[in-house]
């Protein structure tokens, strides 16, 4: 609806990136000044702090601060993964959220987050809509996986690809130097997309990437990786650097941490708790080949490498801050911000919006047609793709030496 009138509400959900302070400086300060919203309102750890009225007043905070969100990894407001039941099974978190949506007059309402958090987001603007309570809902799209539905790429994948092929241009250089056999298996995030893993053929691309590459789009087999590295070692002085995705899968879709006797945890949406199958793959090819190995994990590193993060995807994604925050303003709803590439050799963005309903809880996956040489490769379409998304340096601000992160005063609203 447009010309509506009221408070502002922004929350963070789901994994943390390199960049996603950027979108909630972009709604903060695109917030702040606009005539319609009379005030801007921060949740902590996204729903659960709306349930709670756990809520931050956002015109508290000093300018200088916000501004530097854009530069600051992780989720300064604190995320969540809390996964909403639907309405018509139970009803209950909805009608507190409504409550308190009416309490604080939130017209307009932003959920940053991956495909949970746009099913969340789009489940609230279902109800609200449904309910008559006139409030204006844009998601805010995040995840390093690279894996939503509509959108040319992710805000947050571009950096953390970045730091994904730098890290292992430097493994490359330093798992070599010996004349003694070595074999590195370096394990990088990603449950059913292989984007991130991908991003290892960027290093490739420069004469120092991986020999080897899984993706979780093809089924894997334990046996035939084995050989694999026992090929590359046998033609390359017994050196070997395979990539893998944490999520790969057998040919039944078993996890193949599952597969060599690992199960995991499961978060609250339902989803095991992946990482360790690189630790578990590195010693099965150390008991075949005898050789010495090294399994590189790089768990949390890829997603919040603020000092390696694309000049490119920092502004992109402060823009899509302001552009939720416009579209809401003009009377958009239901909707999600979305990249869309322009034709052309040079490359350029358009934003649009997507409706939520489509975005939510639909994955997208690397177009097999990329994974080539048996599904050990990535072709060099990806290559083209991902190269002008991490383009350019963040401007990270320093103080003695090291970053200079954003500190919010975080003042609490009053209940």
């Amino acid at each position: 609806m447009k010309g509506l009138k009221g408070a502002l509400m922004f929350a963070q959900s789901g994994g943390p990136t390199s960049v996603i302070n950027a979108s909630a400086a972009g709604v903060f300060i695109e917030g702040l000044n606009s005539e319609l919203i009379t005030a801007v309102y921060g949740a902590a750890h996204g729903i659960r702090g709306i349930l709670n009225e756990d809520l931050y007043d956002m015109s508290k905070e000093d300018i200088k601060e916000l501004e530097r969100l854009k530069n600051t990894p992780s989720s300064a407001l604190g995320s969540v993964r809390y996964k909403l039941k639907d309405a018509s099974v139970d009803d209950t978190d909805y009608k507190r959220l409504l409550e308190v949506f009416k309490k604080y007059n939130v017209r307009y309402f932003f959920y940053n987050g991956g495909n949970d958090s746009m099913d969340t987001c789009n489940k609230i603007s279902k109800y609200m809509a449904n309910s008559g309570y006139e409030m204006n809902v844009i998601g805010v799209p995040k995840t390093i996986d690279n894996d939503l539905f509509g959108t040319d790429h992710c805000p947050g994948f571009a950096s953390a690809a970045k730091y994904i092929a730098t890290t292992i241009m430097e493994i490359n250089l330093d798992a070599k130097v010996y004349d003694t056999g070595m074999i590195c298996v370096i394990e990088v995030m990603g449950r059913n997309a292989g984007w991130l893993t991908a991003a290892a053929s960027l290093a490739n691309a420069k004469g120092l990437g991986a020999d080897l590459i899984y993706l979780p789009e093809i089924p894997f087999d334990v046996e035939k990786f084995v050989k694999d590295v026992k090929e590359v070692c046998k033609n390359n002085n017994n050196k070997c650097i395979a990539v893998v995705s944490e999520g790969i899968k057998d040919k039944n879709g078993v996890l193949i941490g599952e597969v060599l006797g690992q199960a995991g945890a499961r978060d609250s949406f339902g989803h095991a708790q992946l990482g360790g199958v690189g630790a578990m793959l590195s010693n099965i090819v150390k008991a075949e080949t005898g050789f010495k190995t090294r399994s590189v994990e790089l768990s949390l590193m890829q997603r919040c490498a603020a000092h390696c993060a694309s000049k490119t995807d920092v502004e992109e994604t402060f823009e899509a801050g302001k552009i939720a925050v416009r579209a809401a303003v003009s009377g958009e709803t239901d909707k999600m911000v979305c990249y869309e590439r322009k034709a052309g050799d040079k490359y350029e963005i358009e934003y649009k919006l997507l409706p939520l309903e489509l975005a939510a809880n639909t994955e997208k996956t690397v177009p097999l047609e990329w994974i080539i040489n048996n599904g050990t490769g990535i072709s060099e379409e990806f290559v083209k793709y991902a190269l002008p998304l991490i383009q350019g340096e963040a401007e990270l601000e320093k103080e003695d030496g090291l970053p200079r992160f954003a500190r919010l005063n975080k003042v609490k609203v009053e209940k």
